[in-house]
């Protein structure tokens, strides 16, 4: 992306998947917000319309895969896999193969990519860490019975690595410079191993698609008069959230005003609060230390202060982080634990809150290794296979579920509707 964006064209980026760290990424590399494209979340009648949405006014989209090209939910038989977005969208596919511990069989892994699915069309390859000239030459006569031409061979290069750690990447808003750097040193490299000019006749040889782009405003009512102020958490900790999320809040009416809940106090005349996913576990101390945002949340939302609190977000509203005070509008204690708990949900509400009716279901995502020990009885938010998760009051939900709020677009527009009865502007 950050290649073709030197190269002078306009580069939207797509991620395939609920990954919110890898679009931090595109939007370094793009100068646009980095957006997902994801059947389980939004359904699959969605991604065309966002995928149209995301890429107007630009000259070439990129979407980055997840996981093997047919990887998706478990038991589904690839359902929001790479190859199924590919084939929603009639997208051609450049493979990308780690060539690092092999020769000639790289052909060969080729060449199954491609038979596997003959509906996917796999128009190039792209070799990855390739370690000498006599390594390339073995490993492309591997792939050149298969027909697929090679667009690309790329060196192993120690100027790519990124940090990393318990849930992946460190994201971009966390390490701006040092991403910016990593992003820099891949266009270089792209530039000198991939032929660009193949790569962008490769996707104008794309079949059209015809779809009408997804609109944030037909999704929801706005109200004639006033636009309350939604106050959306953001800052190295609260970087987790779609793109759509602020657009959806917009259409609905809203003034979005983000801040950072390290240093920055509420916004003013803030009458609804978003607080997304990130890694508050990392930064308890730091996030505890504003004791003066801590007590303003804890007293608006006394106050009847409408709050959707997603993964971080609930564990911010707990009492306590790995013994660091916070906000402790919730009976619970939040800590890091060594478990990973990962992967779409079904999820049932469990209580009616002023977002979401009993029996409502959606589909969510979960992605933490935290947990929550409540000390007093609570309505749940949730009803998932393995139990009872969240916590539902009157006007805040907090869950560790992530919603793509594309496929329940009332959710951001009944935030919005009781912002503006916090704000005292009516219905």
């Amino acid at each position: 992306m950050a290649a073709l964006r030197r190269a002078g064209h306009v580069v939207a980026g797509f991620k395939v998947g609920p990954d919110y760290i890898d679009p931090g990424f595109h939007a370094v590399a793009t100068g646009r917000p980095g957006r997902n494209l994801d059947p389980m979340l939004s359904g699959e009648e969605r991604i065309g319309p966002l995928f149209a949405h995301g890429a107007a006014g630009a000259e070439l989209a990129v979407v980055e895969g997840v996981m093997g090209l047919y990887d998706g939910a478990l038991g589904t038989e690839g359902f929001s896999s790479t190859a199924h977005v590919a084939k929603l969208l009639k997208a051609p596919v450049v493979l990308v193969v780690d060539a690092s511990a092999a020769g000639r069989s790289v052909g060969a892994v080729v060449q199954g990519f491609v038979a596997f699915d003959t509906e996917i069309r796999i128009v190039g390859v792209i070799l990855n860490k390739v370690g000498s000239d006599r390594h390339e030459a073995e490993v492309r006569a591997g792939v050149a019975p298969t027909g697929v031409p090679v667009l690309g061979v790329l060196r192993r290069d120690t100027r790519l690595t990124v940090p990393s750690r318990h849930l992946g990447l460190v994201p971009a808003d966390e390490q701006r410079e040092q991403a910016s750097a990593a992003v820099e040193a891949a266009a270089e490299l792209v530039r000198q191993g991939v032929d660009l000019e193949a790569f962008v006749a490769a996707a104008r040889a794309s079949t059209d698609l015809d779809v009408e782009a997804w609109d944030p405003a037909a999704e929801v009512a706005p109200a004639d008069e006033g636009r309350p102020v939604v106050a959306v958490a953001g800052g190295p900790v609260f970087s987790f959230r779609y793109t759509e999320t602020a657009e959806l809040l917009v259409a609905a009416g809203a003034d979005v005003v983000a801040f950072d809940p390290l240093s920055d106090p509420l916004p003013e005349a803030t009458s609804a609060l978003y607080l997304g996913g990130g890694f508050p576990e990392l930064h308890a101390e730091a996030l505890s230390a504003n004791d003066g945002l801590r007590r303003q949340v804890a007293t608006e939302i006394a106050a009847g202060l409408p709050v959707i609190a997603e993964c971080a977000g609930l564990l911010y509203l707990c009492r306590e982080l790995d013994g660091h005070p916070m906000t402790g509008v919730l009976p619970a204690t939040g800590r890091m634990t060594e478990r990973l708990t990962l992967g779409y949900r079904t999820a049932i509400a469990a209580t009616t809150s002023a977002f979401f009716d009993e029996g409502r279901r959606v589909r969510g995502h979960e992605f933490h290794r935290t947990a929550i020990e409540l000390d007093a009885e609570v309505d749940p938010a949730w009803h998932l296979p393995a139990g009872v998760e969240g916590v539902a009051l009157p006007r805040v939900h907090a869950s560790y579920l992530h919603l793509h709020w594309t496929a329940s677009p009332d959710v951001p527009a009944r935030l919005v509707a009781e912002a503006r009865v916090h704000a005292g502007l009516g219905k």
